[in-house]
């Protein structure tokens, strides 16, 4: 059930953008160090060639618990308790893991938060098969588009995966505005493209960007699309680094003409020109879209727990009955729902937002990093204003994000194969 608000707290207005701005920081940090990791060695060639050797695809065996049921909506649910088969990796399993996420090891007491499993409430999500996942990806490229938070779920696909690969038959290469892990048996990637706003803007420098200078190029995107076209299922997301302020400077046609939109009306302008592109770049029959919905901000605890004053600091369950945060934009929703509705191509709408919503004791917290450093013990004893309540722990929620997504890869499938 979302309930609808009528307004936005003030409270919330005012204090939405100092929240995004620090935390937004954090993603910045964590790409200028990918791309120092990164200098001491030699690029090596990204694209594979077209006389690359092929790898024979073995069937993919779909047994009946893999198949979800005929209009079964995974999204409606409840969050139950499993610490007998969650969580599906552990930090310590996948070296893939930066220190932004990685909040037990950060020195989060608790790890309750990696116990919860999402049960549908009319079918059940198939058991996460990292094998069968990678059959399906064989001889093809996986590609997350977005910002730290779709950089978060690239990192729990990897980790998904990563474990049943030997050494030696896997690697990650940063390669700004990209990171790509390759599983080289089955001559296959995931990869993610750091793109906040999807189409072009002065923050699309993988180190060199920052949400307080915002500006946006709402008709252009062809110097995403080049990399874009090339893969074989993409993931789209964008929110967040829209809603630092109510406004945003953006052009529309010459780049030295300069105005300043509302950020509604510039979001739909943006995606409208990310629909063209889809429809005039993908191939259906070759190609897979998906679309994932808007990540939820636990920054106000008054929200759940009315009175207080206080985020998701120290926050240890889920929340229990209808929620809806004032920091998911229903216009937002409404708007991307328009726009999916009118591609002449299929593109698939994960809408984890709801689900996503009752997880307040998820999110990093003060068990993270900033700037490169972890928290120090005097900025972690103030949580309220160094409390990291937009990103996520891992393992942890975007796990059942890639869940989901795997149950529609499963069930679309054969769709993926070249023609014979």
């Amino acid at each position: 059930m979302i309930m609808t608000l009528p307004s936005i707290d003030r409270r919330i207005q005012s204090l939405f953008p100092v929240a995004l701005a620090s935390f937004l920081i954090l993603g910045t940090a964590q790409l200028v160090l990918d791309a120092m990791k990164n200098n001491h060695s030699q690029i090596q060639q990204l694209f594979y060639s077209v006389g690359r050797e092929e790898h024979r695809r073995l069937p993919v065996v779909l047994s009946k618990e893999d198949r979800m049921d005929e209009g079964c909506n995974v999204f409606e649910g409840q969050w139950v308790w499993d610490n007998k088969s969650y969580p599906l990796y552990t930090e310590e399993s996948c070296p893939y893991l930066v220190k932004q996420v990685t909040c037990q090891r950060n020195g989060r007491p608790d790890s309750l938060y990696k116990n919860w499993r999402w049960q549908p409430r009319a079918c059940k999500l198939p058991r996460f098969n990292p094998k069968k996942l990678l059959e399906i990806l064989r001889g093809k490229r996986l590609m997350f588009v977005g910002d730290s938070i779709q950089r978060g779920q690239f990192e729990s696909l990897v980790c998904l995966v990563q474990s049943v690969i030997p050494d030696g038959k896997k690697s990650l290469e940063r390669i700004p505005p990209m990171k790509i892990f390759k599983a080289k048996e089955y001559d296959a990637s995931i990869e993610y493209y750091w793109a906040p706003f999807i189409t072009e803007s002065i923050s699309d420098h993988a180190t060199n960007h920052t949400v307080l200078k915002r500006l946006v190029r709402l008709d252009s995107i062809a110097k995403h699309g080049e990399e874009w076209k090339k893969a074989d299922i993409l993931v789209f997301e964008s929110y967040v680094w829209w809603m630092y302020k109510p406004t945003i400077n953006a052009t529309y046609g010459s780049n030295a003409n300069v105005k300043e939109y509302n950020v509604t009306t510039a979001y739909r302008m943006a995606l409208e020109t990310w629909a063209n592109w889809i429809d005039s770049n993908i191939n259906p029959l070759t190609q897979k879209v998906l679309f994932m919905s808007m990540s939820p901000t636990h920054l106000w605890s008054w929200e759940w727990k009315p009175g207080s004053d206080e985020n998701c600091f120290n926050e240890t369950k889920p929340i229990q009955g209808p929620y809806w945060g004032t920091g998911s934009n229903l216009e937002i929703m409404k708007i991307v729902g328009d726009v999916l509705r009118d591609l002449k191509i299929d593109v698939k709408f994960l809408n984890i937002t709801q689900l996503s919503e009752f997880r307040k004791d998820a999110h990093t917290s003060v068990f993270t990093e900033r700037k490169g450093k972890l928290l120090t013990k005097e900025q972690r004893s103030d949580p309220k204003t160094y409390a990291d309540c937009i990103h996520w722990c891992l393992p942890g929620v975007p796990d059942t994000w890639n869940e989901i997504l795997y149950a529609y890869l499963l069930q679309d499938y054969r769709n993926f194969l070249p023609p014979q």
